[in-house]
């Protein structure tokens, strides 16, 4: 009896995550055919490199560099190169197409992790369940949601990266091809360039000793970091092409035209990093609610919502479960990445900024974190997946919806 009632329970909550993830999708479709303005920077780089230069016109959005005259797009330039297919079939900024671009891209994300949890043994319903929620219960939706920003459309390609090089090696056991995936999603987000050591002790075998083969390991090693060593070595030379030298990325030269903003007044007061930042950014990540904004004389009125975003273990409280990790050499790797990324993103003046409902820094170490959570046996607190993830879900889709609602 107790078994058929859980499993009713779980086929209400199944309704409602699929009922709310079909609105959520109706959400991304609408805003990909209806709002994409088609000002997304990456297609203004497009533009130029389709033109023979890396300076671009005008700056699309902020967070450009000023440098000897030229404004110069920031970012890794791999989400421009992808577009630009598009830039020259449509033109810029004739393409309009940056959301549902992204949607495409965050979809072969999650055939790559269905691949990922068949591989790992997760089961049909778990995997399912899991799939929902890296669909509308983590930050992948809301990035997928503003590809139209060169911010958020930069982590859509990167997640894709990063999701493809743990496929490389837990799907097609082949380090070289994970290091050809880590090359690319450093050429979108730096952070990228932390993977290989937790995808090495990944591809070792478990039954081994880590240090049982030498020989073997540095091999294998230098399989990996080739391609990671080329595309290090692409960034040096476009930066060196565009600012004179290897390491200068171009963040010492922003010119960011908002003066009122937040971000301005830390990056010219403070810097781009600083421990000043880190009480707000673990704040956010970890603690902070849904928080709206009311106003008027009676404080009924819904004026706004917070842009510095939900802590992620409110809005994907089925994250917890990674508690139950099994504690192996893998993990402590894996551990350790994490630890070394999010630290260094809580140093940072910006913990993701303009984000709904989401911390999306989070998307530089979840494929990791998703990796840990269902390796080995499921614990008997899994049985709690299908409520978190619901709750996950419906709390984003409640949020999208006023926002929408309110235009806010």
């Amino acid at each position: 009896m107790t078994g058929l009632v859980e499993w009713r329970r779980d086929r209400v909550l199944a309704v409602l995550t699929a009922l709310s993830g079909a609105l959520l999708l109706a959400f991304l479709l609408g805003r990909g055919a209806l709002r994409d303005a088609g000002v997304n920077s990456h297609g203004a780089l497009a533009d130029a490199l389709l033109h023979g230069r890396l300076w671009v016109e005008h700056c699309p959005e902020i967070d450009c560099a000023l440098f000897e005259g030229r404004t110069y797009i920031i970012f890794p330039p791999l989400p421009a190169v992808l577009l630009t297919p598009f830039v020259a079939l449509f033109g810029f900024p004739g393409f309009k197409g940056f959301v549902l671009l992204g949607l495409s891209l965050s979809v072969l994300s999650l055939l790559a992790w269905s691949r990922i949890f068949r591989a790992l043994a997760v089961e049909r319903w778990p995997a399912l369940w899991l799939l929902a929620a890296l669909a509308f219960a983590s930050p992948l939706y809301q990035v997928t949601l503003r590809s139209d920003g060169v911010w958020f459309f930069s982590q859509t390609v990167a997640f894709l990266m990063m999701s493809l090089s743990l496929w490389a090696v837990i799907c097609q056991t082949s380090l070289p091809l994970a290091g050809l995936f880590v090359g690319l999603a450093f050429l979108c987000r730096q952070m990228a360039i932390f993977y290989p050591l937790f995808l090495l002790v990944l591809a070792l075998p478990r039954d081994r000793p880590l240090l049982a083969n030498p020989t073997s390991v540095a091999r294998a090693a230098l399989l990996a970091g080739l391609p990671v060593v080329a595309a290090i070595a692409v960034y040096c030379a476009y930066n060196a092409a565009r600012f004179g030298s290897p390491f200068e990325t171009g963040y010492a030269f922003i010119h960011n035209p908002g003066q009122d903003s937040f971000i301005w007044h830390r990056i010219t007061g403070t810097g781009l990093f600083s421990r000043d930042y880190l009480l707000f950014n673990m704040l956010y990540l970890f603690l902070q609610g849904t928080h709206f904004e009311f106003s008027g004389p009676r404080l009924m009125d819904l004026v706004g919502f917070d842009k510095a975003g939900t802590s992620i273990l409110v809005a994907s409280p089925w994250l917890l479960l990674a508690f139950y990790a099994r504690l192996d050499r893998v993990f402590w790797a894996g551990a350790a990445t994490i630890a070394v990324i999010a630290g260094i993103t809580l140093f940072y003046h910006s913990n993701g900024a303009e984000q709904i409902a989401t911390q999306r820094y989070v998307l530089d170490w979840l494929p990791i974190l998703m990796v840990l959570m269902v390796r080995g046996e499921r614990p008997p607190a899994f049985a709690a997946l299908p409520l978190l993830v619901t709750w996950g879900v419906v709390a984003n889709l409640a949020v999208v919806t006023l926002l929408s609602v309110y235009r806010l």
